[in-house]
């Protein structure tokens, strides 16, 4: 038996609650995890709360990402005592996840924990701050370099943004962080962030075309804020794409893509190829001041994973936040 955060869905609702589940009724995987952290992502508080869509069949464990030891393997890549994490793949939403004390997974979603990681730090950047590097990996491969200018980061208090902004100072990029929360403004210049916007001056509706700010942009709020910073995106800028925490919709103009030569990057972190996914986790290793991931990171019980999903989807929430599943 082990402890999970199970939700659960009848005629009059669905429900959430701390729970001891039988390794039994794990689903199919060839790797059997011990998990002993993981997180809480902007999808886990949708499934949580069930504000969103997430959960594609019930009962459910959320949780996309996980870290712990390799207890059963019949995977040839993998062995028991392996340190290994998972993130994306459908975990936490077809398939049970790692808001839990064990996870049954294919082995072919996993990858390494890098040596100088320890389990926390590994969910301490979890999805958010791997999807943080795969924006980084992607203005860089459009030629975005320091000396080009200014990279926008909106969503700057989140997960994504402060790793971003973690990464980007640290490779010598000058930094503004978009935020609606300007009590945060000492938190992001301690990460690395030069200038602080309210992101009030992105929210609202703008001219299809901007005086040219950005050279690159690091995207996790899309709707208006991401229209705006593509029309005031440089020439021959590059806009990665990666949330939608301000809304779905996009309503800009080709303007700043034909005119401009603007370069919108979708970046996706769920089902991205494993040979990026290898690439993303070696560079954060090696680049991410575990200093500055230690300053945006705090760590909680299980079952306060379950209030802190309607703190987060309420803004409210700032930095990154491990879960420890064994306590």
């Amino acid at each position: 038996m082990f402890r999970a955060i199970l939700v659960e869905k009848s005629e009059s609702g669905q429900s959430v609650r701390v729970a001891e589940v039988d390794e039994a009724s794990l689903p199919v995987g060839d790797v059997l995890v011990r998990v002993e952290r993981s997180t809480v992502n902007y999808k886990d508080a949708l499934a949580i709360t069930g504000k969103g869509p997430v959960i594609r069949k019930f009962p459910m464990i959320p949780g996309i990402d996980g870290a712990g030891v390799v207890a059963e393997s019949a995977h040839a890549s993998f062995r028991p005592g392996d340190r290994v994490l998972v993130n994306g793949y459908g975990v936490g939403e077809g398939h049970w996840g790692c808001l839990a004390g064990a996870a049954r997974l294919d082995g072919n979603w996993l990858v390494p924990v890098p040596s100088n990681f320890t389990t926390t730090q590994a969910m301490a950047i979890g999805t958010a701050g791997y999807t943080a590097m795969l924006c980084v990996m992607a203005l860089q491969r459009h030629g975005v370099a320091p000396g080009k200018g200014d990279v926008l980061v909106t969503g700057a208090a989140g997960g994504v943004g402060s790793v971003a902004i973690a990464l980007l100072a640290g490779l010598g990029y000058r930094v503004v962080a978009s935020t609606g929360r300007a009590s945060e403004a000492p938190y992001l210049t301690a990460l690395g962030a030069a200038e602080v916007l309210d992101r009030a001056t992105l929210a609202a509706p703008g001219k299809p075309m901007q005086k040219e700010r950005w050279a690159g942009v690091v995207d996790s709020v899309g709707s208006q804020t991401l229209a705006n910073a593509c029309a005031s995106t440089r020439y021959g800028g590059t806009v990665a794409a990666c949330g939608l925490a301000g809304g779905m919709d996009f309503p800009a103009t080709v303007a700043p893509f034909i005119l401009r030569g603007v370069t919108l990057a979708g970046v996706d972190s769920v089902m991205a190829p494993m040979a990026l996914r290898r690439e993303a986790w070696q560079r954060l290793s090696r680049e991410l001041d575990t200093g500055k991931l230690a300053a945006m990171t705090r760590e909680i019980p299980l079952a306060e994973a379950i209030p802190l999903a309607g703190e987060l989807l309420a803004g409210r929430v700032r930095g990154r936040v491990v879960v420890d599943v064994t306590r």
